[in-house]
């Protein structure tokens, strides 16, 4: 297990917003309520050039969280060692605030599917995310956070919940957690379960930053709702007030925007971090 008692920079209690190289102007300008930026790993690993550049200069003015994508951490197979080079080279110069990971997988054999597939939660499958981690951990060098994925189905191999397998993940290898507030309530309209209880048993100690994104609607076979995330457009209402209920049961947290696809102007996604902070400032003036 990594010793995370090291004294890294910390991501403020406070809005950020998912960095888009059309941004930079006016975050540069003016970043309004954006407290901090986050970026995908992959999309820096380059040598140089314009977004590195970009990404140098932004890592002076504003705590930055690095989000990879790409791990793999349920693989069956061992962690792309390449990869993972890559990955500790760009935390070692950008010095980001925070750093996480998908709990999904994206490989098999020497493919790579462009889409983050969900685990079933066995003893066998908490073992290998559990190395993996210690692995990616102690190459990078500091402490990852895991985020909750997105649920449309469960599995029947299943022998123990997401929360009794994300809390054991983090005793195991003193990992802390991202939560996705939006993909819980995807998954628990897609599930029929219940988002609050979700939120209540989840060990909000251990969560070092959340995300707030937008999802789809559209209906399954049986005419059931069934809520797709997909980062592209504003948090829906309902999500707030569950984000709401989270940070007045947890406490304030570095709390991210994510809007991937669609991406707005920069006044529309400003103002999705403003209404972040204002849910902070209600909760806890």
């Amino acid at each position: 297990m990594l010793d995370t008692t090291h004294d890294f920079r910390q991501l403020p209690a406070a809005p950020g917003v998912g960095y888009k190289p059309q941004h930079f102007s006016d975050i540069v300008e003016d970043a309004g309520s954006v407290a901090w930026l986050e970026v995908h790993a992959e999309n820096y690993m380059g040598a140089g050039g314009r977004p590195i550049a970009q990404l140098r200069h932004l890592a002076e003015r504003f705590p930055i969280s690095v989000h990879g994508v790409g791990l793999s951490i349920g693989g069956e197979g061992p962690l792309d060692k390449d990869h993972l080079g890559r990955l500790k080279h760009l935390v070692g110069w950008a010095n980001p605030a925070s750093f996480s990971e998908h709990l999904a997988w994206s490989t098999h054999d020497s493919h790579f599917l462009n889409d983050l597939l969900p685990l079933p939660y066995t003893a066998k499958t908490l073992t290998r995310v559990a190395d993996h981690i210690d692995e990616v951990q102690e190459v990078v060098g500091r402490q990852m956070l895991l985020e909750n994925p997105s649920n449309y189905l469960a599995f029947a191999e299943t022998e123990m919940s997401e929360i009794e397998f994300l809390t054991e993940i983090t005793r195991r290898t003193g990992c802390g957690l991202l939560l996705d507030v939006n993909n819980v309530f995807v998954s628990a309209t897609n599930q029929q379960t219940d988002p609050i209880s979700y939120i209540n048993d989840f060990p909000l100690d251990k969560v070092g930053e959340i995300h707030l994104g937008g999802h789809d609607e559209d209906e399954d076979d049986h005419g059931a709702p069934l809520l797709i995330d997909s980062h592209g457009r504003e948090v829906a209402d309902p999500v707030w007030t569950l984000y709401e209920h989270t940070i007045r049961t947890g406490g304030p947290k570095p709390t991210l925007i994510e809007w991937d696809t669609d991406v707005p102007e920069w006044p529309v996604l400003e103002a999705e971090a403003a209404r972040a902070k204002a849910a902070l400032q209600s909760v806890f003036a």
